[in-house]
C-alpha cells in the first residue's frame, strides 16, 4: 500500500511523465501492462447549445486508428487541483491502454464559460458534449461515461434516453440525485465543506497545496467550518466559510425546497426516469460514504427496471484515494467489456462487497443476497435481545438539549475523520441511549439494509431521533458500523392509539462480521450535528431559525411497543 501511494502521489504531482508508462506502476495498481504512448491537447472549447464554451482535454492513444471514447465531467477542475490530478491520472491510464478520453470542465468552473449552479445545467451540457464526440473523425461509434461523486451524478444526467452509441458508465461513490436533504433533515456539514471546496482561493499549486491538507490535516478545514455550523441561523453559514452568500445554498434553504421530495430535487433527480435507462452500469462505493443511500436506490431502481447492474463496494470513505484507484481499475475493466466487447473481463457474479470484521470480500448475484430479517429487541436494563418483551417495562427517557446538541463522531461524513472509531466518549453523554446484547457464541455476520424500530414521544411536535449500530469489542471499544436519522412533525410517523409515535430508521447498509465474544450495540440519541443540521425544535424556516427549545424524548420497549433493531443475518 506504502509503495502505490507513492507511485500515486508522484503521478498525481506532475513526475507521471516518467513513471505512468512504467510498469511497476501498473502492477502496482493491479493494471494490465500500458500498450501505447499518449498525447495530450489541452485547453479547447466545446460548444454548447446556447453558445458557452465549456474547456476541456483530450488524451489519445499515440497510434493511426479509432479507439473506443471515455468522457469525464467535473466541476473541481481539469488541471490545478487534487481532484484535477486524480482525473489527469486516470485519463493518462486510460489512454494508455487504448481509448481516446474527454476531460471537460462543467459550466462555469475554472477555464469554462457561463455560471455554475449545482445541478441545474448538466443534462442539456452533457448531451451536448456526447454529440460534439460524436461528430469527431476519431470516435469509432462506443462511448463510456466516467466518475466519482459529481463526476458520477453527470452521468445520470445523460442516461436516460441516452443515444445508443452512449455504451457504458461508471457513477462511483455518486447518486442520480444529489440533494442535501435526508427527509428534511439537511446535511450541514457536508455542504458547507463542499462550497468550502468550490471556493477555494488562490492559484493552482495553492489549491493543490490546500486540497492536500484537507486529506491529510482536516482540522485545517475544521477551524473555518465547524464555527460556521454551530452559527444560527444556518442560512448565513455560507458567507462564514467563504466570506461572501452562497446564492445556490441559500436557494437550497428555502421553505419550498427544503425537503428531498421538493419540486427543486424532483427536477434534477435522473433516478425517477430509470425505465428510461439502457445504459450498462457498474456502480463503485463505500460503507462509509457520505451518498451510500442514494447509489444503492439508485442500484435497486435499475434492477427494478429489468437491468443487471454491477456493484463493487468497499471499507471506504468519500474522500478515500483507495476507492478511487479501485473505480480505475473497475472502469478500465467495464469499458474493456462494454465498448471493445471483451466479456471475458467481466467477473461471474455481478456484485462484490467487503465484509469488515471479517476482512474479506465476497460475490453475489444481487445485492442485498439472501439473509434473515432478525429483530434484536430493545429491552430494560439497556439489553439487546431475540426475545421479544411480553411485559410492561419503564421507558428510557433523555434530554435533548440543541444548544448542547448530540454531536456526529466519525461515521459516514464529508471529511478525512470518516470511517470508524471508538464510540465510548460518545456513549457515555446523558443524551444517549444504549442497548447491547450479551457477548455472541459465535460470528454474526449481517449483509444488507439495515433498520430501526422504535417507539418513541417527544415533548415537542418537531424533533429527530437518530440511530447507530456499533460493534463492542471484548476489550471494551464500540466502533461504529452504519447509522441513520429521522425528522418527525406532524403527519410523520405512526400515531399509536396511546399517542406514542412508531418511527422507522433507515440505518442505510453494511456488510459486518460481529466476531464471536463482540457484542452488537444500538445507539439512540436526538441528533449527530452537524452532519445533520440540529433540530431547533420550533418548526421555523430552516433558514432563519435562532430560537432553540429543550425536548424531552421517551423511548418504549415492552410488549405493547416492541422497539427493535432489524438486521440482515446470513445463514
Amino acid at each position: 500500500m506504502k509503495k502505490r501511494f507513492w507511485l500515486a502521489a508522484a503521478a498525481l504531482l506532475g513526475l507521471g511523465a516518467y513513471v505512468a508508462r512504467r510498469p511497476l506502476l501498473a502492477r502496482a495498481f493491479k493494471l494490465p501492462p500500458p500498450k501505447y504512448a499518449v498525447s495530450v491537447q489541452r485547453g479547447f472549447g466545446i460548444l454548447m447549445d446556447d453558445g458557452v464554451l465549456l474547456a476541456a482535454d483530450h488524451y489519445a492513444p499515440q497510434r493511426a486508428g479509432q479507439f473506443p471514447t471515455i468522457l469525464m465531467r467535473t466541476p473541481y477542475g481539469r488541471n490545478g487541483t487534487l481532484l484535477g490530478a486524480i482525473h489527469n491520472f486516470a485519463a493518462q491510464r486510460f489512454a494508455e491502454r487504448g481509448y481516446q478520453v474527454i476531460v471537460q470542465d462543467t459550466r462555469g468552473r475554472f477555464d469554462s464559460e457561463g455560471e455554475f449552479v449545482p445541478f441545474k445545467d448538466e443534462a442539456r451540457d452533457g448531451r451536448a458534449t456526447c454529440d460534439w464526440i460524436a461528430r469527431q473523425e476519431w470516435f469509432d461509434g462506443n462511448l463510456g461515461m466516467w466518475g466519482q461523486s459529481y463526476g458520477g451524478y453527470v452521468q445520470w444526467a445523460v442516461a436516460p434516453d441516452a443515444p445508443e452509441y452512449f455504451k457504458a458508465m461508471v457513477p462511483s461513490i455518486a447518486g442520480s440525485q444529489l440533494t442535501p436533504y435526508t427527509g428534511s433533515a439537511f446535511a450541514l456539514e457536508a455542504m458547507l465543506r463542499w462550497i468550502a471546496n468550490l471556493n477555494q482561493p488562490g492559484n493552482a499549486a495553492q489549491r493543490v497545496i490546500a486540497s492536500l491538507i484537507r486529506i491529510f490535516d482536516p482540522s485545517a478545514q475544521d477551524r473555518v467550518v465547524l464555527p460556521a455550523a454551530n452559527h444560527l441561523p444556518i442560512g448565513e453559514a455560507d458567507a462564514w466559510v467563504t466570506g461572501k452568500p452562497v446564492p445556490y445554498y441559500r436557494e437550497w434553504l428555502r421553505d419550498e425546497n427544503a425537503n428531498q421530495d421538493a419540486s427543486y430535487w424532483q427536477a434534477v433527480y435522473f433516478g425517477r426516469q430509470m425505465e428510461r435507462v439502457r445504459v450498462p452500469t457498474h456502480f463503485v462505493s463505500g460503507w462509509y460514504d457520505i451518498l451510500l443511500w442514494q447509489l444503492l436506490d439508485d442500484y435497486a431502481k435499475l434492477r427494478a427496471a429489468g437491468q443487471t447492474p454491477y456493484l463493487t463496494i468497499g471499507p471506504w470513505k468519500h474522500l478515500d484515494l483507495e476507492c478511487a484507484f479501485e473505480t480505475l481499475r473497475t472502469g478500465l475493466d467495464w469499458f474493456d467489456a462494454n465498448l471493445k466487447n471483451r466479456r471475458r473481463h467481466l467477473r461471474a457474479q455481478s456484485v462484490r462487497v467487503f465484509v469488515m470484521g471479517a476482512n474479506e470480500w465476497r460475490e453475489f448475484d444481487a445485492f442485498p443476497p439472501p439473509a434473515t430479517a432478525t429483530r434484536f429487541y430493545l429491552r430494560a436494563q439497556k439489553q439487546l435481545t431475540l426475545e421479544k418483551p411480553d411485559a410492561l417495562y419503564a421507558p428510557d427517557h433523555y434530554r435533548y438539549d440543541p444548544a448542547d446538541p448530540t454531536p456526529v463522531l466519525s461515521g459516514a461524513i464529508y471529511s478525512a475523520r470518516a470511517g470508524a472509531v471508538d464510540n465510548r466518549v460518545l456513549e457515555a453523554r446523558a443524551d444517549v441511549l444504549t442497548y447491547t446484547t450479551l457477548p455472541l457464541a459465535d460470528n454474526c455476520d449481517i449483509i444488507g439494509r439495515v433498520r430501526a424500530e422504535l417507539f418513541v414521544r417527544s415533548s415537542l411536535p418537531y424533533a429527530d431521533f437518530y440511530a447507530r449500530v456499533c460493534d463492542v469489542y471484548p476489550d471494551g471499544r464500540s466502533l461504529n458500523v452504519c447509522d441513520g436519522l429521522v425528522r418527525i412533525q406532524p403527519g410523520i410517523g405512526q400515531v399509536e392509539a396511546d399517542s406514542t409515535v412508531r418511527i422507522e430508521i433507515d440505518l442505510w447498509a453494511t456488510a459486518q462480521r460481529f466476531a464471536r465474544g463482540h457484542c452488537i450495540r444500538l445507539q439512540v440519541s436526538s441528533g449527530a450535528h452537524p452532519r445533520w443540521a440540529r433540530n431547533l425544535g420550533t418548526g421555523e424556516s430552516l433558514a432563519t431559525a435562532t430560537t432553540m427549545r429543550v425536548a424531552e424524548q421517551t423511548l418504549y420497549h415492552d410488549a405493547a411497543h416492541p422497539s427493535a433493531l432489524i438486521l440482515p443475518v446470513m445463514g
